[in-house]
């Protein structure tokens, strides 16, 4: 098998969940901050999760609470009835990747990042593979997970995956983490059996030792997020190949 192209990756400005605005009531992860990012021309980055029957679903959290007038898990709840879920303030629902595949329809590149808590194993990765196997446009996965992003190498080799990575700083997010764990996270000592085709590196950690050999001597393209000030700009500028970034346009006057 032959790995799709990846040359787009670093064309053009990644817009993070979407080009959104709440006060322009376009909210993160729907189809509104998608079509936004559209007209604009802008790649998007998206998160996904599983439903309790294996649908990945356009969303970041794992529970209901931020985002939505619901609460709980996002796990413990259908396809059909996260599909019927209302973003709050909005007329936007929760989407799954089908309706996201057919809305983007290969106008801008997509970049996947599925979701882990590191305790559970991965489910969502032949239900990915197979509909990516069938879209028309440019698309990648990635994810904090290396399991992930073997998983997909296991099972759709020619689909360009990536991991992220940042500090890891022993936080309410890696609190299970082992110090060697994060060590090993933190530094991408996974890439051996991992293999990812791209990094994703919080830009509050560049420069790093990771990502500048994994740029560097491997040649694998640096993506950097999430990019939010002027200064976020100049370190990406600095250190990184493109930024994935939030909360204003990037190429306005």
């Amino acid at each position: 098998m032959v790995l799709a192209d990846i040359s787009w990756l670093t064309r053009r400005p990644v817009a993070h969940r979407g080009f959104h605005d709440k006060a322009a009531g376009r909210v993160e992860n729907t189809l509104s901050a998608v079509d936004a990012a559209i007209e604009r021309g802008f790649s998007i980055e998206v998160d996904l999760q599983a439903s309790s029957d294996g649908v990945p679903m356009v969303f970041h959290d794992f529970t209901l609470d931020r985002l939505t007038d619901e609460s709980g898990p996002l796990p413990a709840r259908t396809a059909a009835q996260l599909n019927a879920i209302r973003i709050s303030g909005t007329d936007d629902h929760i989407p799954t990747l089908a309706e996201l595949l057919d809305r983007v329809a290969g106008r801008v590149g997509l970049v996947i990042e599925i979701k882990s808590d590191f305790r559970t194993p991965p489910v969502l990765i032949p239900a990915i593979a197979a509909q990516l196997r069938t879209y028309d446009g440019p698309a990648v996965v990635m994810s904090f997970d290396p399991r992930v992003v073997e998983g997909f190498r296991r099972n759709a080799p020619d689909l360009p995956r990536g991991i992220v990575a940042e500090k890891t700083e022993p936080d309410e997010e890696w609190g299970d983490a082992t110090a060697f764990q994060r060590f090993m996270l933190r530094h991408m000592l996974h890439a051996p059996w991992s293999r990812p085709h791209f990094v994703a590196y919080h830009v509050k950690a560049l420069p790093a030792p990771g990502p500048w050999v994994m740029r560097k001597v491997f040649g694998k393209p640096l993506l950097t997020w999430t990019v939010r000030t002027a200064e976020d700009r100049a370190t990406a500028a600095r250190h990184a190949d493109q930024m994935i970034f939030e909360g204003f346009d990037p190429e306005a006057a």
